[in-house]
Formats: structure tokens, sequence, C-alpha cells
């Protein structure tokens, strides 16, 4: 167990270290993998109120989405290059509510627009945007292995919460029926295999990659409900995000 000061946001590791942002903090939280250890935080001047971290193992980067400071803060792993990288503009209303990451793509989750926004990790160059239905609100979204994007949201048709795949034109191919309450992250794996966090009913699920359930990876005995996701598939475990204070480590290795 992991413990850090306020409200996980968001968690990730890159290397033998695990990142975490809390709310309304200035500071990137730091745990060695092993030992579970704290490290020294990276201070982020002008963070305001990060709500998610996602890294890329090919820049060797961090990235942090900042609903306040509308922009998505690009760090190096030890703190000593940070850049406010993609900002907002007079004719765009940036702000980035959730992040995650293929080797070479950014896929920005943006609910002011109802909108998917790619780009690529280097330049920070626009590669895709992708219009969401309207009576879809984004909150998580992943892309797939086939190049579609997987997103975890409401229904304000349905007033319920669902997971859905959608294509680069927006279009929805799939849907996962099943009863969510209060699903806000996602993970996914070079398979296609969907993790998706369903906060209240205090579990997590196992979909395949046509969106039906495979089994439950946590059941509602633990006694915190999961809310944030990070699978590092080369070891198989999965980091979650606990309301609170804390960050668990399961192994969940899928084989």
């Amino acid at each position: 167990m992991l413990l850090c000061a306020v409200g996980v946001e968001g968690v990730t590791q890159l290397d033998d270290i695990v990142y975490v942002v809390c709310r309304s903090s200035w500071t990137i939280a730091r745990f060695n993998t092993t030992t579970h250890q704290p490290l020294p935080d990276i201070l982020v001047k002008g963070m305001t109120h990060p709500l998610d971290i996602a890294a890329c193992a090919r820049t060797a980067r961090l990235y942090v989405a900042d609903e306040g400071a509308r922009c998505v803060w690009r760090v190096s792993p030890d703190g000593a290059d940070i850049q406010r990288w993609l900002t907002s503009s007079r004719s765009d209303t940036f702000l980035p509510y959730a992040l995650s990451l293929t080797s070479s793509r950014l896929l920005v989750t943006l609910l002011s627009y109802k909108e998917l926004r790619q780009f690529d990790t280097a330049g920070g160059n626009v590669l895709r945007r992708v219009g969401l239905p309207r009576n879809m609100v984004p909150m998580y979204a992943v892309e797939s292995p086939t190049g579609t994007f997987v997103v975890g949201h409401r229904s304000t048709q349905l007033a319920q919460r669902q997971v859905s795949e959608v294509n680069t034109e927006g279009q929805v191919l799939r849907q996962f029926s099943g009863l969510l309450d209060r699903s806000i992250h996602i993970a996914i794996d070079s398979q296609g295999h969907i993790l998706v966090a369903d906060t209240k009913s205090r579990r997590i699920l196992l979909l395949d990659a046509q969106l039906a359930l495979r089994r439950i990876i946590l059941e509602e005995h633990h006694d915190k409900p999961p809310d944030r996701l990070c699978y590092v598939e080369q070891s198989g475990q999965l980091l979650v995000g606990l309301p609170g204070r804390s960050v668990a480590v399961y192994n969940v290795l899928q084989r």
C-alpha cells in the first residue's frame, strides 16, 4: 500500500517508480515499486488542480492533466525538466480531464467539448480529434490495439454509466451492457482486454476485446472502492487509486 498526503487523482508507473498526483496539490508523489517507500516529491510550480497522470517510456516523460491551469504538464522523471506543454488558446478552452498513452500518442479526454483529442508525445501536435455522440459525457478513454477508442462515460439518455467502443469518427461500435455505477477509470492491455473500475460497487471488471465480461478481478468485500487504475503489463501489476490517500498494488497477470 502506497500512502499519499491527500486524495488520489491519478497514478502511473515509469521504470521502477510509481507516480501519483493528488487533489489540489502542487507536487507529484513518487514511490519505489519494490520497497513501496516514498521518494522526494516533484514540485510543479503553477499546477493547481491535477486530475490525471500518464507516463511514456518512449519520451521518458510524465504528462499531467491540470484542469485548473488549463494545460497538460510535461515533466521529466526527476523533475529537472518541467514544461507547461499543452495549453488553452483564445479560441479553444482546453480543459483536460483524463489522459492515456500508447507508445507515441497521448489521448486527452475533454469534457468541455465531449471530445477526445490525440497528440504526438514528442512535439505535441494534434493528430486527431474525435467528436463523441451528444448523449455521451466522457470520463476516461484509451486507444485500443486496433486503433479504435474505448470510452468510460455517462449516458445522459439512459442516466447511467457505460463503457463504449467508438471508431475514429466517434461512431459507437459496441457497448458493455452490464450495470455500472460511477465507473470512471479504465485500462487496456496489448490484447485489447479492458479493466474497468466500477467504483460504487467496489469491484474491478475484466472485459474482453468485444466488451463482454470475462471475470471480476476485485469484488465488493474490499473495504475501499477502486477509483483510478494503471495496469503495468510487463509485471502484471494493477495500481489502484483509492478514495482518501492510498494506492493499492495487486498482481493480476493476464495470461
